[in-house]
């Protein structure tokens, strides 16, 4: 009796070796839980990190996306100051006349470039002075209805802007294209309505010049004109700083 007493005794105390086996496999999932776990996430964020891409954008008018958005150029402008409505009637006056004529000094100056290109590949004399002849029938022919409703002060501003363009007066114009005869009947004829061909651009000693060429700069900027850059020298910054307080009334 006794005996089989001791035998199950040492039988129920005897280790289990599944249990031990269990409980090996837990502590060891346990240590690498706390100690390999943390690495593994550490990984993967980095990992995630690495291959992150950046946003890419495409519009209609891209063929290949951008990694930013493109945003329209915006000019800004110093702001202008009047001291009557009368200053600021004359100064909308002045822009109409100077949009108005605008366009005829652009395209002076780009068929004056065409015009002095093809004369350097002329060699006769002869032949250049018909060539010159054609020319100046073509533009009559073209212009003269338009130029004809001009008013006198949108002559004059025309005859300035001429000389932005270009950087020569309408005057050396002519007289550099066809003669020194012609140019003096031209300036005569000018005269008689209160013009004179020889008119320069100068915005920096000429309130009414400065106040062009910001009516000039206002339109590029809103989309309202194709603007050539002036054959003249003059920074558009200082002007604004010269003419600060205005010297000359319009």
């Amino acid at each position: 009796m006794w005996a089989d007493f001791c035998r199950l005794t040492l039988i129920k105390n005897k280790p289990n070796p599944i249990k031990s086996v269990l409980k090996m496999f837990m502590t060891r999932f346990v240590f690498f839980s706390f100690l390999i776990l943390p690495c593994c996430l550490l990984s993967q964020q980095q990992d995630s990190i690495d291959f992150v891409e950046p946003l890419l954008y495409k519009f209609e008018t891209d063929s290949i996306p951008n990694s930013g958005i493109r945003l329209d150029e915006v000019v800004l402008f110093q702001p202008l100051s009047f001291k009557s409505m009368n200053e600021l009637r004359d100064y909308v006056i002045l822009r109409n006349r100077t949009l108005r004529v605008y366009s005829y000094a652009k395209l002076a100056a780009d068929r004056l470039d065409t015009l002095t290109s093809r004369l350097e590949v002329i060699e006769k004399k002869r032949q250049k002075k018909i060539y010159l002849k054609r020319i100046e029938k073509f533009i009559y022919d073209e212009f003269e209805e338009e130029l004809k409703k001009l008013s006198r002060s949108q002559g004059r501003i025309l005859i300035k802007l001429v000389h932005r363009q270009t950087g020569a007066t309408t005057h050396e114009l002519i007289k550099k294209l066809r003669n020194g005869w012609k140019a003096m009947i031209y300036q005569t004829t000018a005269s008689f309505f209160k013009l004179s061909l020889k008119d320069t651009y100068d915005p920096e000693t000429i309130y009414e010049d400065f106040l062009i060429e910001d009516i000039l700069q206002r339109a590029y900027g809103d989309g309202i004109i194709e603007l050539d850059p002036t054959a003249l020298s003059y920074d558009l910054d200082s002007l604004y700083t010269l003419w600060k307080e205005v010297k000359t009334p319009l």
